[in-house]
């Protein structure tokens, strides 16, 4: 995602690692204090079963945005939550729920998902980052997104109808003024749709559809077919808020970084298909087989390959 948030959720991470880091620090060094004793990575018994700092850092690294005065009460609250799930689990394997079919499978699918993510995030870890003339690029060949900026009001409607109805839906808008007259439009002739008034800057429109909107002025609108029957979207009025390069350059790096890592995730999985055989059985065998693999989650960001292609976070301190 190109987004400033998306540069601020990277360093938030990062940041609740390092204090995390701190924490496990602070726990061995009072480990030490202690007349001596080696230093200890338990921080909390439950029955049998000890519970470790390395378990309680893995909770806190999930916690987005955590500050360091909010290390110590959140390792507490955390700590709380482990020995909860402790408890749990004792009492589980106690009564033998570790061994429903439903359960067995269940960690089977995590464990899959756990270590093929485990094996993509290290193909994605040798994308090399973005030099600063790419940045610079970037930014100069992508004006609607930064030096021309806009932010846009907009009246999006979301029609239910057949497919001989959109030819005049499309006509209509033609002559519509206004959302306003359009709408009553719709309304006179009894078609169901629903209407959402939004407000989106640029990065929050689809990246296909960035340039498009980048050409329309106030007032002018724009008609999409769905299976259900069309989508139109009123530029009420617009705003130019640019951004200029020094702003930018930080999101447009985390960005290509991302594209990078998605390329190279796509790339070994293709070779991995192509040197593997793959059979195809019982109703898949009669379909043919994909002509293109969906690429899964960026590694290590959370986008995925569809949201790759989608600004969709609005960017931080640009009203």
């Amino acid at each position: 995602m190109l987004a400033i948030s998306s540069v601020q959720s990277f360093q938030s991470t990062r940041n609740v690692a390092i204090v995390a880091t701190a924490l496990a620090a602070a726990l061995g060094l009072s480990g030490c204090a202690d007349k001596g004793k080696s230093a200890t990575q338990v921080v909390a018994k439950v029955n049998k079963e000890e519970l470790s700092v390395h378990q309680l850092n893995h909770l806190l690294q999930r916690q987005q945005g955590l500050r360091p005065e909010q290390l110590e009460p959140a390792s507490r609250q955390m700590l709380e939550r482990l020995i909860d799930q402790e408890l749990a689990l004792q009492k589980a394997e106690e009564l033998k729920i570790d061994r429903d079919p439903a359960v067995v499978q269940a960690i089977a699918v995590a464990r899959r998902e756990i270590v093929s993510r485990a094996y993509l995030d290290r193909v994605s870890d040798t994308a090399s980052r973005p030099t600063p003339n790419e940045v610079k690029k970037y930014f100069d060949e992508t004006p609607a997104l930064f030096k021309e900026r806009r932010i846009y009001k907009l009246q999006e409607l979301s029609i239910e109808a057949n497919k001989d109805q959109v030819g005049a839906l499309r006509a209509q808008l033609k002559t519509a003024k206004n959302a306003t007259e359009y709408i009553e439009y719709l309304r006179s002739k009894e078609i169901r749709f629903s209407a959402n008034p939004s407000v989106r800057p640029a990065e929050q429109l689809p990246l296909s559809m960035i340039e498009t909107f980048a050409k329309m002025n106030d007032g002018d609108a724009i008609l999409t077919p769905t299976p259900h029957g069309a989508d139109v979207v009123f530029v009420v009025s617009s705003q130019f808020v640019p951004l200029d390069e020094a702003k930018a350059g930080p999101a447009i790096q985390q960005f290509l970084l991302n594209e990078r890592k998605r390329e190279l995730v796509e790339k070994d999985i293709k070779a991995l298909r192509e040197a593997s055989k793959i059979e195809y059985v019982g109703k898949f065998a009669a379909a043919s087989a994909p002509t293109a693999v969906a690429s899964p989650a960026t590694p290590a960001t959370g986008a995925s390959g569809a949201e790759a292609d989608v600004l969709n976070k609005r960017t931080s301190g640009m009203k």
